[in-house]
């Protein structure tokens, strides 16, 4: 389990169809193999390690529910390492599991703060409320507005420097992942 709170912008070293290489420090602080990092969302499985980088496998589910194929060496991920008991909880919960991709449509400065918005699977839109939560690319935020095929995000300074949100463009892909809490509602009422 993960908060969405971004420890460290890592950047993709190495990766190919089954596997990718990251630099970091932060995250690798403490790291046992078989720990769970979060990149850019998706929770991933420490497989190797050295004191600046770490390697996880990527099946192919990975591959096709997430937007981590669309990385290479360079572009800079948001990572989190799991949870611990102990900590304080800064963002909301977050699985790790990510639901799907969306696309940002836009970026605009709004005062200090940028607007992103990003278009979502239908499927997804309906877990997606005005002033509740959304992990995108592992970042726990709060949406600001929902539209019929997308939602807009305010992000504030702080994030934007301490994320890889300031590296995205227009039409990238970005992982999303639901409050894990609207989903489990909607299926106690469909019982």
């Amino acid at each position: 389990m993960f908060t969405g709170i971004v420890e460290e912008v890592g950047v993709v070293a190495k990766i190919s169809n089954n596997a990718m290489t990251v630099r970091a420090s932060k995250v690798i602080e403490g790291l046992k193999l078989g720990d769970s990092i979060a990149v850019n969302g998706a929770c991933l499985t420490a497989v190797s390690f050295t004191s600046n980088e770490f390697s996880v496998d990527l099946s192919p589910e990975t591959m096709r529910r997430t937007s981590l194929g669309d990385l290479s060496e360079g572009r800079p991920v948001n990572l989190e390492r799991a949870l611990l008991v102990t900590d304080r909880m800064g963002g909301h919960i977050v699985q790790g599991h990510v639901d799907g991709t969306g696309r940002i449509m836009s970026i605009k400065q709004d005062g200090d703060s940028v607007i992103f918005r990003v278009r979502a699977p239908k499927r997804l839109n309906r877990y997606i409320v005005e002033k509740g939560f959304i992990t995108v690319d592992g970042i726990s935020l709060t949406v600001v507005k929902r539209g019929a095929s997308s939602f807009t995000l305010a992000v504030i300074p702080f994030t934007l420097g301490n994320t890889n949100l300031a590296a995205l463009s227009v039409g990238d892909r970005v992982n999303l992942e639901a409050d894990i809490l609207a989903k489990y509602v909607e299926s106690l009422l469909d019982r």
